[in-house]
């Protein structure tokens, strides 16, 4: 299985185990130009909401809101300068003319006193009886503006936050009003008495950087504009929630180290193994070699500020700079470039990069295959070598909302990209580099670790025909235009399989480590693990935790020779399946938990199902589940747990 969608609430038998990935791009090898029919298909990651401790969740400052039809329907302007209106399904759809009607502050001038110093107010009737105020709180008055109540104070804050920009009250009910400020827009429907968010799918997430794709029990992590690090966890299905990251927090402390010996205000950090980089407003970009004790220019600016800068993480002398300028306002100088010996000598990749700002930029963990995030959208451009000279720029965004990419970032293995787009938050794809060459990777993980014996494997690279591992035939269970997947089989020897693959495009050998077991449990695209409850049939998450005392239900690879043997290529029985040969072992938090059974999936192939015994004491809360089995661990991940 490959980072998939999310499964059904019940896995039904009888299907084969390929819940994989659907072929997005058409193939790269066949094609007549390199950017030819790149068409990657993203899909979103998390919602554009985030958890601020409001009487709902919240997103992006939001400048207007007004009705529209005579009260039936609700528009706003976000911060960003887009229009979206919500009828009665509550979703909000963008609207690509709009302007916003001008706001009647003559109310303000004619009412006898205001609610708060600066505060404005807007009538609920047509006889200026019902009033409403809006300042550091929302505010009604039922007798013209001589008394007002202030109705979202709660122990000295506001239920809805701060910054109150605008408010609209209903032309067909003084009851219904809503209001805008930084945390988005709020509605009541009974004069003010309760609030309800109206954001959770309103397009105005705040993102400033993406900080880490998924990786084991730690899920996307991105920087707000208000400097605040969220996270959108395995198994989160409601908002983005604000955690502490220690990573970010070093960076922001190598920027002050750096921006005292800079003498100007740090705009971009990259903390390597060997070498830390920062970027100013000016341009300049310095290099640490001693985990930013001391700092040396290697670039001079030339105004422009540094927007971003990415260093390899194994490789960190390898680093990539997104400078400020556009293209479109005919200033002719270099928007990304790249230094291979920690800074000492640059090399311009701009080349045939469209106009726009670039706001992020990343590379796949060899630095050939490098992608840009600018204001026209996200572009890949493939580096031959050391050569000075990168190939054409390739636009990826066209299944993309309509707006700036605002950074751009891979996973560790550099098999899915995650781009932030201008309101609309996180997207993910896999990444086309990938499709360039062949590339054998773990369904379950989309890891590099060992095959074994039943192990399912995914194939990078083009339509699969046939497979062989040594002179034994692989089944092929899945096959799309740029990923398949197949079954290494049971009666596999040796300490590697050999696999010879035929594609559409043409043949390929590659060498697959094996072992006795190679443990990995399932998870997708978004690191949520495929945990389920094992009275219920219901998939894990963090809207149906785990009960303490409960039996779950692990989806695992990798867990080799079953007793009795069963055929490679066959779906496992519904009755009796066949159980793991080896002692499989399971850890919560690190403590072992009982195993009560280790076999095959009913009804899947290349699927084992493990079942634990959950203690009846547990911490309510996220928590953390691996397998071992014949000394060898696999992916630690999440799994939400109920005491």
């Amino acid at each position: 299985m490959c980072q998939h969608d999310p499964v059904p609430r019940r896995l039904r038998p009888g299907a084969a185990a390929v819940l994989c990935l659907a072929g997005c791009l058409a193939g790269w090898a066949q094609l007549p130009a390199p950017e030819a029919g790149l068409r990657p298909e993203w899909r979103a990651v998390g919602a554009p909401s985030f958890e601020a401790f409001l009487a709902s969740p919240a997103t992006g400052p939001v400048e207007r809101v007004w009705f529209t039809d005579g009260g039936a329907g609700l528009a706003v302007r976000t911060a960003s300068g887009r229009y979206f209106e919500s009828r009665e399904s509550g979703d909000w759809r963008v609207l690509d003319a709009a302007s916003a009607p001008e706001p009647d502050d003559r109310v303000t001038a004619a009412v006898p006193s205001v609610p708060e110093p600066g505060a404005k107010v807007r009538a609920g009737d047509g006889f200026y009886a019902r009033l409403y105020g809006f300042g550091s709180h929302i505010y009604r008055s039922d007798d013209g503006g001589r008394s007002w109540r202030n109705v979202t104070g709660f122990h000295g804050r506001s239920i809805i936050g701060g910054g109150f920009v605008d408010l609209a009250v209903s032309p067909s009910d003084p009851d219904v009003v809503a209001v805008a400020n930084r945390y988005g827009v709020w509605r009541s429907s009974d004069g003010g008495l309760s609030w309800a968010g109206l954001n959770e799918t309103l397009a105005n997430l705040p993102v400033r950087r993406l900080l880490n794709a998924p990786a084991g029990t730690r899920g996307t992590r991105i920087l707000l504009g208000s400097g605040d690090v969220y996270e959108w966890a395995p198994g989160e299905r409601q908002a983005w929630q604000p955690v502490d990251d220690p990573e970010h927090a070093r960076r922001e402390a190598l920027g002050r180290s750096a921006a005292v010996q800079a003498g100007s205000r740090v705009t971009a950090l990259a903390a390597g193994s060997s070498h830390d980089y920062a970027g100013t407003e000016n341009g300049d970009i310095w290099v640490s070699l001693d985990g930013g004790g001391d700092w040396m220019l290697v670039r001079g600016g030339d105004g422009a500020p540094v927007r971003a800068v990415y260093a390899l993480p194994e490789q960190s002398g390898v680093v990539f700079v997104a400078l400020g300028g556009d293209a479109s306002a005919g200033l002719d100088r270099p928007r990304v470039l790249r230094s291979l010996d920690g800074g000492l000598t640059w090399q311009n990749l701009t080349g045939d990069l469209p106009r726009g700002t670039v706001n992020g930029v990343t590379a796949d963990p060899s630095g050939s295959a490098v992608y840009a995030a600018t204001s026209e959208g996200v572009f890949l451009v493939l580096l031959d070598g050391i050569s000075a000279r990168p190939g054409r720029w390739i636009p990826m965004s066209a299944t993309l909302p309509r707006a700036p990419a605002v950074d751009v970032a891979l996973d560790q293995p550099g098999n899915r990209v995650y781009v932030a787009v201008d309101g609309y938050g996180i997207y993910s794809a896999p990444a086309p580099h990938r499709f360039l060459n062949v590339t054998v990777v773990n369904s379950a993980d989309l890891s590099g670790r060992p095959a074994a014996p039943g192990s399912l494997l995914t194939v990078i690279g083009g339509r699969l025909l046939r497979a062989q591992a040594g002179l034994l035939p692989a089944p092929v269970l899945q096959a799309g235009e740029t990923e398949s997947q197949i079954q290494v089989p049971f009666e596999a020897t040796g300490t590697f399989a050999r696999l010879a693959l035929e594609l559409t495009r043409g043949q390929w050998t590659v060498d697959v480590p094996l072992v006795e077991v190679s443990p990995a449990i399932f998870v997708d695209r978004e690191g949520a693990a495929l945990i389920l409850d094992a009275d219920s049939g219901v998939l894990l998450d963090a809207l149906h935790p785990a009960r303490a005392g409960s039996r779950v239900q692990v989806l695992a690879a990798g867990l080799g020779q079953v007793t009795p043997p069963w055929p490679t290529g066959m779906a496992a029985p519904l009755r009796e399946p066949p159980a793991v040969a080896v002692r499989v072992e399971a850890y919560l938090d690190g403590s072992p938990v009982e195993v009560t059974r280790a076999t095959l999936a009913p009804g899947y192939v290349g699927f084992y199902l493990v079942e634990v015994q959950l203690p009846l004491l547990v911490n309510g809360g996220p928590g953390e589940i691996y397998l071992r089995a014949a000394g060898r661990r696999s992916n630690r991940v999440r799994i939400d747990l109920e005491p």
